[in-house]
């Protein structure tokens, strides 16, 4: 298996800041887009556990658009093949409480419709 071919990883290095403007935004019509429809797709969040479609949703319909802004301190990309994929990625952002720290992972899996996300895990490190 072919780890990181060039052309694939520029597909997603192309794809990626659509979804995190469309996380910044809460574009949510754009998020649930960019996520597999299929019943096993997942979510794990800082406070919430999200399994199918209909979950991921709701989550996002329900989720105040505030304080979404982020900077992102590392982005990395793995592709495996041609079809499949992992992006994960550091962030921080401010708070009333300082500035918090997270990680994020996704993996990413090509369809004939396009590439979408089928897992992805967000959590907090804690406050130094």
């Amino acid at each position: 298996m072919m780890v990181n071919l060039p052309e694939v990883v520029a597909e997603l290095q192309e794809l990626y800041p659509r979804y995190e403007q469309a996380l910044v935004n809460n574009d949510v019509d754009t998020l649930v887009a960019m996520f597999w429809a299929g019943p096993q797709v997942m979510r794990f969040g800082v406070a919430e556990n999200l399994y199918g479609p209909s979950e991921l949703e709701a989550f996002r319909q329900g989720r105040p658009a505030v304080n979404l802004a982020r900077n992102i301190e590392r982005l990395d990309i793995v592709t495996f093949g041609r079809d499949y994929a992992s992006v994960t990625l550091e962030f921080s952002r401010g708070s009333g409480q300082g500035t918090v720290h997270g990680r994020q992972s996704q993996v990413w899996v090509r369809f004939p419709e396009g590439w979408r996300i089928v897992s992805a895990h967000v959590s907090l490190l804690p406050r130094a």
